[in-house]
């Protein structure tokens, strides 16, 4: 069984930046594309960065520019640099693996496998 754990969440200010984690473990099948998503107050789960499994990576409009995902895949593990941030980005953020096809639509459907989430405060 898949497991994604994250970590590096926090309270910031508008403007301010933040670096998450994720560590994944328990491959057994073949796991072509990392993701990361949000949730905020009342809004459905949303995507914010892809990597596929091709090497090409897919951010939300909102954050081009601005996050960044990279992975690790010697130690396993999923990163997002959040620079810029903004009161409006503040929601529970997850990290997601999917097995789907090696390049996936930008959308949560396409992952099987999700982390507990951690939680990132922006305040104005």
């Amino acid at each position: 069984e898949i497991q994604l754990v994250e970590s590096g969440g926090g309270s910031v200010q508008a403007g301010g930046s933040l670096r998450l984690s994720c560590a994944i473990s328990g491959i057994t099948v073949p796991v072509y594309c990392l993701g990361w998503f949000r949730q905020g107050p009342g809004k459905e789960r949303e995507a914010v960065a892809i990597l596929n499994g091709d090497g090409t990576q897919q951010y939300a409009d909102s954050v081009k520019g601005r996050f960044t995902v990279s992975n690790d895949t010697a130690n396993n593990m999923l990163y997002h640099q959040m620079n810029s941030l903004k009161p409006e980005e503040t929601a529970m953020y997850y990290c997601a693996a999917g097995s789907y096809s090696i390049r996936v639509p930008f959308h949560r459907r396409y992952f099987d496998y999700w982390g507990q989430g951690t939680q990132v405060t922006v305040s104005s």
